[in-house]
């Protein structure tokens, strides 16, 4: 047996114990827009396995940076400058961000199915999307309102759970958050207690106070990305910067066999995208749910 052997991650397919090869798994190479699909480096898969989130900084140009956040205002200040169909964060310039390679390369590594895959079909569905612009002048501000967290020990049906083996692990509803103004700390970006998703003890009392110190957050400049597994125990707060405007979107992705909710594209909009992107859209089931070459399990 090579070096190389001993070091991958014993896996099983699903007949008689039988390991499972994920080298021989034809995971998506290119999104929608015929882009590389960028893997997670291993100090990138580390992070977010023992953190349970990670913060990418400037993964957008300024022209995409530019061109996004003008559609948020526009979303929330002015909807109806914008055709119906595409009145959502689905739309517009925002729609590169749902198979952005970055997102991808995330996916295929911790919630792609390696059954369910090609080169024409993700091997995963997105969940739902929202944008969050917030400013100190909200009449209505964020929060502090912590959740979830001890995902290692949910019951089968839930979404919010992570597992692990050496070598290898799956986050069940994971949410990839677009930062398009820069975030400095104390600003009022997302909270997390790091490695609550593996929590093994109901948390402390210190754990619902906003200043403990169990709570963590990241500084970032305009175009980054934060990506963390919703089993993390998390949190909003307020937005206190009265320089700038939060802008953020949050997107979430979950496994080919789960839904959370039933959020959705317009269905003229969805018809539009390319046929790989539309993939991230379809019926949470299993058995054959795959498009791009022949089915066999």
């Amino acid at each position: 047996m090579s070096t190389h052997e001993i070091l991958e991650p014993v896996l099983f397919n699903k007949d008689l114990g039988q390991p499972l090869n994920l080298n021989d798994i034809n995971f998506t190479q290119e999104n929608a827009d015929g882009k590389l699909v960028i893997p997670m480096t291993t100090e990138q898969k580390y992070v977010f396995d023992a953190k349970g989130w990670i913060m990418i900084p400037s993964v957008l140009t300024e022209l995409e940076i530019g061109e996004m956040r003008d559609f948020c205002y526009r979303l929330k200040q002015d909807p109806n400058s914008i055709p119906a169909p595409e009145r959502s964060t689905y739309g517009g310039p925002l729609q590169t961000l749902m198979d952005h390679p970055v997102v991808v390369g995330m996916a295929n590594e911790f919630l792609s199915s390696p059954y369910l895959c090609s080169q024409e079909c993700y091997g995963f569905r997105m969940e739902m999307s929202f944008l969050a612009l917030r400013s100190v002048e909200d009449k209505e501000p964020t929060k502090f309102s912590p959740h979830n967290g001890n995902a290692m020990w949910r019951m089968p049906g839930d979404c919010h759970e992570y597992r692990c083996v050496p070598g290898k692990a799956y986050s069940g509803l994971t949410r990839v958050v677009w930062e398009l103004e820069s975030v400095e700390k104390g600003d009022g970006g997302t909270l997390f207690i790091t490695g609550s998703h593996k929590s093994a003890f109901t948390a402390p009392e210190s754990a619902y106070e906003h200043g403990s110190s169990l709570w963590e957050t990241y500084s970032c400049p305009a175009g980054s990305v934060v990506i963390f597994t919703e089993a993390t125990t998390h949190s909003g707060q307020p937005w206190t910067n009265p320089e700038r405007d939060r802008v953020a979107i949050f997107n979430a992705y979950n496994s080919i066999d789960r839904r959370w909710t039933k959020s959705q594209p317009h269905p003229d909009y969805l018809a539009s995208m390319p046929l790989k992107r539309q993939s991230l859209f379809r019926d949470a089931y299993v058995k054959g749910n795959v498009t791009g070459k022949p089915f066999t399990m």
